[in-house]
């Protein structure tokens, strides 16, 4: 396409070609960044690249795409912050207005300093043997990660039939996913809903932010097989991993807090205790009546079938899945900015918000 360019003292460059395509902003168009964002979550940015050649007849290299798809994913925050992304759904479009929620943290591979300066060190002998100069951006460079590992947390919302979801996520702390509970609640009309309720794991941080940020809540339930886990781990250590006696104790344990709640099971971990009055045996046991006694409330599992709830925190430990595997492929490693900004890509096509965002771009342009 040849392309005519304009040039004027009072107005500098204009290039009506460009602004009839939406590229007055970017140095591509919403329908190519798109396209980008598309492949990338679901592949390498070189295979990325590859595919867009074949398919589309575009020429990008993979470090331009990726510098592409990740200031898109930094403009989805944006949008997310200041509220110009609507969710897909809200709490009077669920299934029997009911609305679900959970939070999860799961760890992202992040490159550390001592890797980044390994690489600088490796790009600059290259580039004295071969006679180039730095094209690195004037400045300090980012700094890396102090550990190979990081804790991103996961936020999701959906419906007992699973027909709708809505999921962000976050690389900042306990404090910063509380934040984004109450925004995403409003967002949704939670307090409108006429049955919400919370399913988690047991982490303390999880329990008090939905404590201090989502009072409404009608309840707060504990996964049922991150309670299984404690009590297998009982097991193992009373009679032995991989015994009959073992499987029949924790089946037999399992079903007394599935039929009659925590607080027989409490009782007949009690019988147990007195049996076992030392040893590591004793240690175990009381460290399973502690753990089941904190959580009485959240372990009421008779009455929450009577209601109808759900039990287990399948749908968010999906979303961990889903939003991290782009993150985690071989020998993968990333900035902490530019793996928030792919997640928050793949929160957008997770929660069914892509074509929305799409639009709004290209009317944007």
């Amino acid at each position: 396409m040849c392309r005519t360019v304009y040039w004027s003292a009072q107005s500098g460059t204009v290039i009506p070609t460009d602004q009839w395509l939406g590229l007055t902003e970017h140095r591509f168009s919403p329908g190519v960044r798109e396209m980008c964002c598309r492949e990338a979550l679901h592949c390498s940015f070189e295979v990325a690249s590859d595919n867009l050649q074949r398919t589309a007849q575009l020429s990008l290299a993979g470090r331009s795409l990726r510098e592409v798809v990740e200031n898109q994913g930094r403009a989805v925050l944006t949008a997310q912050r200041n509220g110009s992304l609507p969710p897909a759904f809200t709490a009077a479009d669920c299934t029997d207005q009911t609305l679900i929620t959970g939070a999860d943290g799961v760890m992202v591979p992040l490159v550390t300093e001592e890797q980044k300066q390994k690489r600088r060190e490796t790009e600059a002998a290259q580039r004295a043997e071969q006679g180039r100069s730095s094209t690195a951006p004037v400045g300090r460079p980012t700094l890396g990660s102090d550990g190979p590992y990081k804790e991103f947390k996961i936020l999701t919302f959906y419906d007992p039939d699973k027909s709708h979801c809505h999921v962000v996520a976050t690389s900042g702390d306990h404090e910063v996913l509380g934040s984004l509970m109450r925004r995403e609640a409003r967002r949704l009309h939670l307090a409108q809903a006429k049955i919400k309720y919370a399913l988690s794991d047991a982490a303390d941080w999880i329990a008090n932010q939905y404590r201090r940020q989502l009072p409404m809540l009608d309840e707060h339930i504990l996964d049922y097989r991150h309670l299984r886990d404690h009590v297998v781990e009982a097991s193992h250590v009373l009679y032995g991993e991989g015994t009959n006696k073992a499987v029949q104790w924790r089946e037999e344990m399992m079903s007394c807090v599935w039929e009659h709640g925590s607080l027989v099971l409490l009782d007949r971990l009690a019988s147990y205790l007195r049996h076992h009055r030392t040893g590591v045996k004793h240690e175990v046991l009381e460290s399973l009546r502690d753990f089941v006694a904190k959580r009485v409330a959240m372990t009421d599992y008779p009455r929450f079938r009577q209601l109808g709830y759900d039990c287990g925190s399948g749908p968010t430990e999906s979303q961990c899945g889903k939003l991290t595997a782009r993150l985690k492929g071989p020998g993968m490693r990333w900035d902490k900015s530019n793996a928030e900004a792919m997640m928050a890509l793949a929160c957008v096509y997770q929660s069914g918000q892509w074509g929305t965002y799409w639009q709004s771009e290209r009317q944007a342009a």
